[in-house]
């Protein structure tokens, strides 16, 4: 596998293998490709010299009684030719071409010597639901599914137009599995199409399950530990992002689209924002950016204080605290780091078991849990406010992503403010930032418009300017066309 900012070696030039070479389709040589394979349906009309080889569960019925059954039945045997001279039956030259055809759900027509391929792909998918991971409160609530075709007329439904183009590509060895990228001509800018489209194409690994698992690969840092590439169940986010310019990659078996580039800032940001009064987005725009600030530094700063610095407490405040800790025989550190340890197991014990179950966990065990290591003296009262109000503020994040990254770099702050107090905690966000200044999503800044600035953007990034105020597209996008928006005051 070739990471994405490392240039692919020439293949050496090689003799096919003899599967490699293209054979002329022959109807021993297809069963023999799928010999073992237990959904393979072979059909036969004896009489009339025709074999049908199709896999089952991939086509639709209707569509094979239509084009198959009655044809086929109802032609006499010198109609066969005829029949299949309709535009819709294929001949093919070479056995490779026809295998994949039949895997990607044709059905597969021998006769007189000849093979032909006709397209009644129907496989049974998830119906389109509400994203269970991006819930809002107003706008639409459709969301993409596992499958691509699918999630492809999602997104048709709402870009009606001919500019939108969608280049397929192929991931997987042996999966073989289908990557669309999709872009506007006009609007997007096409080096970053290329640069998607040859990362991908770069990739030689054996299977690609997810989009997931896909962005960790095509990275321009896998090694870091933010998310570089924003991933969407959301149809209508998916379009804003389009038609901002940026570039959507839809991988068949995947129901989270990825867009790209993108900016640290961008997982802030949520469809509801839109669907609300402007100044009610930017309420909310504000205070997640907030909760960022709360879920890293709370539980960080109480390590700090009370191990290091106990003249920056209130003089009332201090006597609460002594009191509360004066049971307590661990010191700080140990003990931010097990209330933080044990919220962790609650919340992926609540993400893993059903719902109803889950949530009871997590409501019951928090309380239970909290409530019993205050009285067993295993920690203070003011620390147990300090983890569940960082807790609560990572919930405030739109993306899972991003929340569950800024949980993990948590514990390095805590761990640092432990051993050099408010020094080790301002030196630990000195390195993130630094760290943030350093990455890229697609050669693009990460901390655009912050670094590069772009004071234009900023209107769309820690507020939610009225509509009539965002007249033009990211920066970030460099789109050759910039204006989207021409709504006079």
């Amino acid at each position: 596998m070739n990471r994405a900012g490392n240039k692919k070696p020439e293949p050496e030039m090689r003799p096919a293998a003899p599967e490699e070479q293209d054979v002329k389709p022959e109807l021993s040589h297809t069963l023999n490709e799928f010999k073992d394979c237990a959904d393979l349906v072979h059909q036969s009309l004896p009489d009339k010299g025709v074999h049908f080889i199709f896999i089952g569960h991939l086509i639709g019925l209707e569509a094979f009684a239509r084009e198959i059954t009655v044809p086929f039945e109802n032609a006499s045997p010198d109609d066969i030719a005829q029949v299949l001279g309709r535009s819709q039956y294929r001949e093919i030259g070479d056995s490779k071409t026809l295998i994949k055809d039949i895997l990607d759900g044709s059905v597969a027509i021998f006769h007189d010597g000849r093979a032909y391929a006709i397209n009644l792909c129907k496989p049974e998918t998830r119906s389109i639901q509400q994203s269970e991971t991006e819930a809002v409160i107003n706008g639409p609530h459709d969301s993409f599914n596992e499958s691509a075709i699918t999630n492809l007329s999602l997104i048709r439904r709402r870009v009606k137009s001919a500019q939108l183009k969608i280049a397929r590509l192929e991931v997987g060895e042996v999966t073989k599995t289908e990557v669309y990228v999709l872009y506007i001509v006009g609007i997007a800018n096409m080096e970053y199409v290329n640069e998607m489209s040859r990362r991908i194409q770069n990739i030689e690994v054996d299977a690609v399950h997810d989009g997931n698992m896909l962005v960790q690969i095509i990275d321009d840092q896998p090694n870091s530990v933010f998310p570089l590439f924003p991933t969407t169940e959301r149809v209508d986010s998916a379009v804003s992002r389009l038609t901002a310019g940026r570039i959507l990659v839809v991988m068949d078996g995947s129901p989270s689209v990825i867009s790209a580039p993108a900016s640290f800032f961008e997982f802030f940001s949520s469809p509801d924002d839109y669907y609300q009064r402007w100044m009610l987005g930017t309420g909310l725009r504000i205070l997640r950016f907030a909760a960022l600030i709360v879920t890293i530094t709370f539980t960080a700063l109480y390590v700090a204080v009370t191990t290091f610095h106990y003249e920056m407490i209130p003089e009332d405040l201090l006597l609460t605290l002594t009191e509360s800790r004066s049971k307590v025989p661990f010191p700080p550190i140990y003990e931010a780091l097990l209330m933080e340890l044990t919220i962790e197991l609650l919340r992926e014990a609540g993400a893993r078991l059903p719902t109803k179950i889950g949530q009871t966990i997590g409501i019951v065990g928090g309380i239970v849990i909290g409530q019993a290591a205050v009285q067993a003296g295993l920690t203070s009262n003011i620390l147990i406010i300090a983890v569940a109000s960082s807790a609560i503020a990572s919930f405030v994040i739109p993306s899972y992503v991003m929340s569950a990254s800024i949980r993990l770099i948590r514990f390095g702050l805590i761990i640092m403010s432990g051993m050099l107090g408010v020094l080790g905690l301002m030196m630990s966000l000195a390195l993130i930032i630094i760290h943030l200044s350093g990455l890229t999503s697609l050669k693009s800044s990460y901390l655009t418009p912050v670094a590069p600035n772009k004071l234009s953007d900023w209107k769309d990034i820690f507020v939610r300017a009225p509509f009539w105020m965002l007249r033009t597209r990211p920066t970030q996008s460099k789109s050759p066309n910039k204006v989207k928006n021409k709504m006079r005051e």
